[in-house]
């Protein structure tokens, strides 16, 4: 079944509309403060369909997400208790008390490793800013963390080109349902340990 093919589609026709890098900024500084879908799921195909501006669309997006990031740690220092309940009932406080675990053991390294850890990154802004964590620390981390991930993620694909393209389009819908499989399975080994 084609479901994936068409939305490939539709994404890469998105990477290319003349406004595409306002949405990755918009969608990077509101992914690292309160919205729920990382800002690679349009870095990627900006990157595939422009492989030449590649570095800028990382640059850019890591500026954004740590812009973002402020905002997190804003909300974390100014409104926990309002925060709170969305949180809990988003299923992201088990993840908050982790990442404040993660800061109380290791500060710099654990803002650091958000940029790569299954922890979404607004757990980690909103976290440091509840903790009052030094924000000069906080802005580097996240500068060397999210810049790491984004930079990765471009570069993985500058380097793949057109090549990479064609591969992944011709094997989209394996790589989608394999992908919905692996959540599937994730979900119940959460829930069912």
């Amino acid at each position: 079944m084609k479901l994936f093919t068409p939305l490939y589609d539709r994404v890469m026709g998105w990477s290319r509309h003349r406004h595409a890098h306002r949405y990755l900024a918009a969608m990077s500084f509101a992914e690292s403060s309160f919205f729920p879908v990382p800002p690679d799921v349009l870095l990627a195909p900006m990157t595939l369909a422009r492989p030449e501006h590649g570095w800028r669309l990382a640059f850019l997006t890591t500026i954004a997400s740590v812009l973002g990031g402020l905002a997190g740690y804003a909300i974390g220092w100014l409104a926990l208790d309002a925060v709170e309940p969305l949180l809990r009932s988003a299923g992201y406080w088990e993840d908050y008390e982790r990442a404040t675990g993660w800061f109380g053991r290791w500060g710099f390294w654990a803002v650091l490793a958000a940029g790569f850890s299954p922890i979404p990154y607004k757990v980690f802004t909103i976290a440091a800013g509840a903790l009052h964590t030094v924000l000069p620390v906080f802005i580097v981390a996240s500068f060397l963390g999210r810049g790491a991930r984004f930079f990765l993620v471009a570069g993985l694909l500058v380097w793949g080109g057109e090549r990479m393209e064609r591969q992944l389009k011709r094997h989209v819908d394996t790589i989608g349902w394999l992908t919905v499989a692996a959540i599937v399975l994730a979900w119940f080994a959460i829930r069912f340990p």
